[in-house]
Order: structure tokens, then C-alpha cells, then sequence
């Protein structure tokens, strides 16, 4: 009405009134919930860089501490949970168990955060045959290790998989439990300090493990979010790396809001993301948007690290190919049923740039 320069002041008071009042009240304007979970690691408390410092107005955040990623999966399939932030390795097991969980982005890359430590009197693999090895069996520790000793020339099944978590497994090794485990920090660090005599066998930073980036992060998006809330699920997206560009350029704050969300010590944050926002200093190298849509093969150009545009799908192979070795796979399902770079292009192709 204003814009047809009706004068009346009445009218004008009216319908301002009457706009303020609509926007108000209506539940178009409200902020769109999205239910997030992960377990208690840095390279996914940029969540919460997102929610406090507002990088995403239209979205309420809401991250779900949970420890075992199995039960955020089963959230997802329960349509429970709409994003979850966990290891890469579960697309394939996903998609053959017909879960509505799509493997939408790379989100990190263990730099060294991730270790294969030995018990005093371990030098190598051929010291390992028959003996106890820590891992999370099912997990990206089980094919970490597998690879290694292959790489070593011993056969994967060289060794007893035992099922421990990283605390556990702490003090198995300093029992005397378990011959070797593979660790991410900070465990791996105490157990060096706290074992006289224990050893690297093998650290994530290696330039094999980059290249090929086995050892990493992703995030999962519920099938049905990316479908019936697709806007939103784009947006969602879109907040976590605004997060990781904010960081990038105020990472001393950025800590300090990780480390509070994730109730850990600054210090166990700096350990794992680094202090100065390069992802060089720490154990975790963080992907921007570009390098995670790179390897997605939604936008130009090459990933970090030697790694190739496009890789999602050699890496999505490589750890189908160890699930069918291990036996948690029977078949070999479609790239496209456990990945979905979609969105990522979605974003490139709107001139997003991270």
C-alpha cells in the first residue's frame, strides 16, 4: 500500500501494523530445526560455531552428543535424525542394509591424528602375526589396520581383531591386554607417554594414507531430509563450511566455542584441529568447500594431498572392497545408493564458494 502512495497516515499506521504482527506470528518465519548428532571429536564441533555465532539464522541447530554411531544411524532410519557427522566408512554398509543415509561430503582427513602404536617389544607387523590388535571391529580402525599389514606384506587376517574402544583400549595396552592398537587422539599420545618402550607403527599423516584418503570423516544426511526438506538440507550444508571459513579465520575463538560445545580441553581441541586455522598444525586436516566438492566431483580442479577430482567413488570402492574381505557386505551396491554429491554442485553452480 505504501508503495501505491496512499497517504493516509491511518492506512499506513494500519498496514505497517498489520505486517509487523503477520511476520510475527506466522510459522513461515520460524528458524528450521535440524537435528544433528556425532560423537565427541573437534572436527565436528564446527556445528556449534554455526549455532552461536549465527551463520545460519534460518536454521536451529541442534547437535546430539551420541557416542555410538550405530544409534544415530538407526535415528536416521527411525526418522529420528536428519544429519549425522561420523567416520566415511558406513556408506556401503548402508546402502546394502536399504537405510535412507546418503554419504553427502568429506568433511576432514586424518593428519596424524590417527596411530597404529605398539606394545614395548613390537618392532613391526611380522612381530603382530597371532597376537591381539585393539580396533573398533566394523570400523575404519579394523580396515586402517588390514591395509598397513598388506602394505607390509602379511596377510590382513595376520592378527586377533579385538572389538575396544579408544579408552578402553588404553588401558588395555597398558595392561598388557592387546600387543597394538589403533588410536586417534589424544589417546595415542597418553598411551606413548604413559608406556615406556611403546612405538608408532604406522600415523595417518603418512603420504599413502593422505593420498588415499582412508582415514577420514563425512557427513550423512537422512535420504528424506535431502528429499522432502531439500532447501534446507542445501542450507544445512551450507552453514557447516560458512562455520569452517569462520574458523579459518578466527580459530583461537572458534576453539574455545568447540571445546565448550564438545565439553573437552582446549588443549585436546588443539591437539586434534590445530591453533592457527590452516588444518596444518594439528591432526586433522579440515576440508573447505571447494576441496570437499572436489573430491566429490561437483566442482573444478583437484582435492588436496595428491588426491584426484572425483575420489569419493574410489574411496566409496575401497571400503567396499574391505567390507566384502571382512564379511559385513555380501554384495557390491551402486556408488549412487550410498552417496549423494548433489549438493555440492547445487551450491557451486549458485557461484557458492566457501
Amino acid at each position: 500500500m505504501i508503495f501505491y502512495k496512499i497517504v493516509r497516515t491511518c492506512s499506513i499506521i494500519g498496514a505497517i501494523f498489520f505486517a509487523l504482527s503477520f511476520f510475527t506470528i506466522t510459522p513461515a518465519s520460524a528458524a528450521e530445526e535440524v537435528k544433528i548428532s556425532g560423537f565427541t571429536w573437534p572436527g565436528y564441533g564446527f556445528w556449534f560455531i554455526a549455532r552461536d555465532k549465527k551463520l545460519a539464522p534460518n536454521l536451529d541447530i541442534d547437535y546430539q552428543t551420541i557416542e555410538d554411531p550405530y544409534e544415530s544411524y538407526n535415528l536416521v532410519t527411525a526418522d529420528q535424525m536428519d544429519v549425522v557427522s561420523s567416520t566415511v566408512e558406513f556408506a556401503p554398509i548402508a546402502a546394502e542394509r536399504d537405510m535412507p543415509l546418503k554419504l553427502v561430503a568429506f568433511a576432514n582427513l586424518s593428519y596424524g591424528t590417527d596411530k597404529i602404536v605398539a606394545a614395548p617389544g613390537i618392532k613391526g607387523p611380522a612381530d603382530l602375526k597371532g597376537k591381539k590388535v585393539a580396533v573398533v571391529e566394523g570400523g575404519l580402525a579394523q580396515i586402517y589396520v588390514a591395509m598397513w599389514l598388506e602394505r607390509n606384506g602379511h596377510p590382513f587376517n595376520s592378527v586377533e581383531y579385538t572389538n575396544i574402544i579408544a579408552d578402553d583400549a588404553f588401558a588395555a595396552m597398558i595392561g598388557g591386554d592387546v600387543a597394538a592398537s589403533e588410536f586417534w587422539e589424544p589417546y595415542g599420545s597418553n598411551v606413548l607417554k604413559a608406556l615406556e618402550g611403546s612405538s608408532i607403527l604406522s600415523q595417518s599423516r603418512e603420504e599413502y594414507w593422505t593420498s588415499q584418503a582412508v582415514v577420514a570423516d563425512g557427513l550423512y544426511m537422512n535420504a528424506k531430509f535431502i528429499e522432502d526438506r531439500h532447501d534446507v538440507a542445501v542450507a544445512t550444508l551450507r552453514a557447516l563450511y560458512d562455520a569452517i571459513a569462520w574458523w579459518k579465520k578466527n580459530p583461537a575463538e572458534g576453539n574455545r566455542i568447540i571445546a565448550k560445545g564438545m565439553k573437552m580441553s582446549i588443549e585436546d581441541v588443539e591437539l586434534v584441529i590445530g591453533k592457527d586455522g590452516t588444518s596444518l598444525d594439528g591432526g586433522l586436516y579440515v576440508y573447505d568447500f571447494l576441496e570437499a566438492a572436489r573430491f566429490c566431483g561437483a566442482a573444478p580442479g583437484n582435492p588436496p594431498f595428491k588426491q584426484t577430482n572425483g575420489q569419493m567413488r574410489d574411496h566409496y570402492d575401497l571400503m567396499t572392497d574391505w567390507w566384502l574381505k571382512f564379511g559385513f557386505l555380501k554384495t557390491r551396491n551402486p556408488y549412487e545408493k550410498g552417496v549423494e554429491c548433489g549438493l555440492h554442485k547445487e551450491l557451486y553452480d549458485s557461484g557458492y564458494r566457501g
